[in-house]
């Protein structure tokens, strides 16, 4: 069989050094690929006028699939004041590179797992009957919708005037807002489609059913936004009506789940959101499971992938001597793009050494180990980078 080519992007700050780390462990599991570079991220933006130049474009629409590291994203005003003195005052506006490798391969089905890993002195635990301690199994996977909602793109400062006789016609703008001046208005759109939500919806039932979950929780907030979020739960009860009634559908508010998620983690399964909220809400439990250090992600379309750690580019890490961060994130998004092209005996060989380096806790990076990330952690026994990549391989 032909190797596969994979487009690795590196991106910013951390993520060179977590993506390298990630294809030696590839490499040391037996899985066979070439990996050619896709530059993406600020330095692009900065020399270009352009974090994801389109011949990384070219090379997903190539390959079909990417390992992304890391990115920093900055506001407006801020990225315009990086960029190139000769590219300033020409149109060009920064926006995230990731959201636009998204929307560019209309990769609308995020799935992010957060499972318990057994030994992880980061577990979340809590207080039970009779002053006991008890450490509950979380094992979550939130699938987000990728490409719509508030992630949209859709809005403006001082909207066009078109933009505002629409907004008039609206009742409720009327009242709250038609004394406030145009050019005092920042507005942004959540606009749900429902060829998408159907998509995302169905991705989370399929992933229940497949892997013997119970129940699939949406997590909106229909009883307030009622025309997006009430779509999708009206949407969601009738697919699993018509479609998976084995399957429980449980409908919670975003605002009580981030309180219930740690009263209750291990009663949830499979969990999906419009964007905002999945994000949210992966973040909350990824901090049950020890952090974004242990958070992986998939974007999928129906052409292309593209698999990240949760994480962002950490830029203060980048310039240590010694790199000390996590890289178990990277590692496990690795696997979740074994999965994705049928590799998984692979990629369950690596989970298992992950699990094995943990629960033996002998290498531990110093999120594990509750330090603040200065350079000197590793002089006071806490695992680098890729000394902590050397244990995984060590158990393959």
């Amino acid at each position: 069989m032909a190797k596969r080519t994979i487009v690795a992007m590196p991106g910013d700050g951390i993520g060179k050094t977590v993506l390298d780390e990630a294809i030696r462990v590839l490499d040391a599991a037996g899985f066979e690929a070439d990996y050619v570079q896709g530059d993406i991220g600020w330095e692009f933006w900065c020399k270009e006028g352009n974090p994801l130049p389109d011949r990384t474009i070219k090379l997903l629409e190539e390959h079909k699939i990417g390992l992304f590291g890391a990115i920093t994203s900055k506001p407006k005003d801020d990225a315009a004041a990086e960029l190139d003195p000769a590219l300033r005052d020409k149109g060009f506006v920064y926006s995230s590179p990731i959201v636009g490798l998204r929307q560019h391969f209309n990769l609308d089905i995020c799935a992010r797992p957060c499972k318990t890993y057994k030994g992880n002195p980061l577990n979340f635990v809590r207080r039970g009957v009779g002053n006991t301690i008890e450490e509950p199994e979380v094992d979550v996977v939130i699938y987000r919708q990728n490409t719509e909602g508030l992630y949209g793109g859709v809005e403006w400062s001082d909207p066009p005037q078109q933009v505002y006789d629409a907004l008039m016609t609206h009742p409720k703008f009327v009242k709250n807002f038609s004394h406030v001046p145009k050019n005092e208005l920042s507005i942004s759109t959540r606009i749900f489609s429902k060829n998408a939500t159907e998509r995302i919806l169905r991705a989370a039932f399929e992933h229940a059913r497949k892997y013997g979950y119970r129940s699939v929780t949406l997590c909106e907030k229909p009883n307030v936004i009622r025309e997006t979020s009430g779509m999708m739960f009206k949407m969601a009860k009738q697919m699993q009506k018509n479609d998976y009634p084995e399957i429980e559908l449980w409908n919670t508010n975003i605002d009580a789940q981030m309180m219930w998620l740690t009263k209750n983690p291990e009663d949830y399964g499979v969990i999906v959101a419009g964007n905002m909220f999945g994000d949210i809400v992966s973040d909350g439990f990824a901090g049950l499971i020890g952090g974004l250090g242990f958070a992986c992600s998939a974007n999928m379309g129906e052409q292309v992938a593209v698999f990240e750690p949760t994480h962002g580019s950490a830029p203060k890490y980048a310039d240590y001597p010694v790199s000390i961060v996590n890289p178990i994130a990277m590692i496990a998004s690795a696997c979740m793009m074994l999965d994705f092209i049928d590799e998984k005996p692979t990629a369950d060989r690596i989970r298992t050494a992950i699990a094995e380096v943990i629960e033996e806790g002998k290498v531990r990076t110093y999120d594990m180990m509750k330090m603040t990330g200065r350079p000197d952690v590793i002089e006071k026994g806490a695992a680098s980078t890729r000394q902590m990549a050397d244990a995984i391989i060590a158990k393959l």
